[in-house]
């Protein structure tokens, strides 16, 4: 539950939280609802919060030598919430141009194929059209031109039914 109340106090959806501690959705997901988490994987939360790692840590979890390394303390070669926003950012662009790049292949063997095989039937214009919708709304996804369910409207969402900022 913390995990969830500084991922949205920040403004930050599941995806942007996963992408800076290099988590899965799902693993972020599980820690919010409360399951237990790997000492890793409150490491990497901890680090992006910029909070101590016993903060995070579970009470029932033993404390060892390693897990009272704190996370508050940014090295030279560690970078900024922001720089990591920012690189996570890149990496979604990156994902939407390799899209780009199959479907232009895939669609250019699905033409190849089917002017050789069936010419008089053009039956390749649906798997094209249907991919190009799931692309496009990759695209909007990348480019956050959908201004619904992203971490900004989930903490205005949060901040309207507390009826409070956090």
């Amino acid at each position: 539950m913390l995990v969830q109340k500084l991922r949205v106090r920040r403004g930050w959806s599941q995806e942007q939280l996963a992408e800076l501690t290099g988590l899965s959705v799902r693993t972020i997901q599980r820690i919010e609802r409360g399951q237990a988490a790997s000492a890793e994987s409150l490491k990497a939360l901890a680090s992006v919060f910029e909070i101590d790692f016993a903060t995070l840590r579970e009470p029932q979890m033993p404390a060892t030598a390693e897990s009272q390394i704190s996370a508050n303390h940014v090295g030279a070669n560690d970078v900024s919430a922001e720089e990591a926003l920012a690189l996570a950012h890149v990496r979604k662009i990156k994902g939407f141009y390799m899209h780009i790049a199959q479907y232009a292949l895939v669609m250019g063997v699905l033409t190849v194929v089917n002017l050789l095989i069936y010419p008089h039937r053009l039956w390749v214009i649906w798997p094209a059209l249907g991919w190009g919708i799931g692309l496009a709304l990759h695209g909007l996804q990348t480019f956050d031109k959908i201004p619904f369910l992203n971490g900004a409207w989930e903490k205005r969402q949060v901040e309207k039914r507390l009826g409070r900022e956090l």
